[in-house]
């Protein structure tokens, strides 16, 4: 997997949970940001990675992103490991 395509599905996962208001507003609250700066720095590789984590903390909704983009569970976190501020170890 290559940054480009890890950005791409983090843009993935973003409309994913921007679309359910409920995971939205959990994403906002926990992050302290609003929509406005949400969709000034959507093409940020550390909103992205921000996301992504969010995305990973609760599995009903990493599968169904994974279900809802046909992609195996474990591409998200393989994704994650490509952007800033990952722990995760990097695997291609």
């Amino acid at each position: 997997m290559t940054p480009e395509t890890a950005q791409t599905i983090a843009l993935q996962a973003l409309t994913f949970v921007a679309t359910d208001e409920y995971a939205f507003q959990g994403f906002l609250n926990l992050t302290g940001l609003d929509i406005g700066t949400v969709r000034l720095r959507a093409n940020d590789p550390e909103l992205q990675g921000g996301v992504l984590d969010y995305l990973l903390q609760n599995e009903d909704r990493l599968l169904a992103f994974c279900e809802h983009i046909d992609i195996e569970p474990t591409v998200p976190a393989r994704a994650r490991a490509l952007l800033p501020g990952s722990d995760l170890p990097h695997y291609t």
